[in-house]
């Protein structure tokens, strides 16, 4: 057991102990994905594999929040947005933008990249550096304003 889920037990049982019903549920259901991930995986996870399942879950929450908010579900939003606030401490601090546009200036200077159609190359070398502190799709954005200019 990674040190990273034995933080999140322990958040879950003081969440438990306060009576922070959403908080617990959260912290459930990431320990849920890490024992599925780790069941099809076969082998103990490592802490890098728990950031990547918490990764996948904020993602999702993301997206979430995306769809009620165009379908006006303002209750639902709430309640991702919260459980993203959750998910969120567990993760890396993120880049700014200033910061991610800086790390893909300096790729596609490395790569020689001068074409959109160049911009896997440019995505891929740029998630290897921040390593999980930037969001893939927003990456992809800056990348493809960057080889537009």
């Amino acid at each position: 057991m990674t040190s990273l889920e034995n933080q999140i037990r322990e958040d879950l049982k003081q969440a438990m102990l306060a009576k922070r019903d959403l908080e617990v549920s959260t912290l459930r259901l990431i320990l849920s994905a890490v024992k599925n991930r780790e069941i099809a995986k076969g082998e103990n996870l490592t802490e890098e594999d728990v950031f990547e399942v918490i990764k996948k879950e904020a993602k999702q929450r993301r997206e979430s929040i995306e769809g009620f908010e165009a379908g006006g579900r303002k209750e639902l939003v709430e309640k991702e947005t919260k459980e993203l606030e959750v998910l969120k401490r567990y993760l890396p601090n993120q880049l700014s933008e200033e910061e991610t546009r800086q790390v893909v200036r300096k790729v596609i200077l490395q790569t020689g990249a001068r074409e959109v159609s160049e911009m896997g190359r440019v995505i891929g070398a740029v998630m290897a550096e921040v390593k999980g502190k930037a969001d893939g799709s927003f990456v992809s954005k800056v990348v493809r304003e960057e080889l537009s200019k």
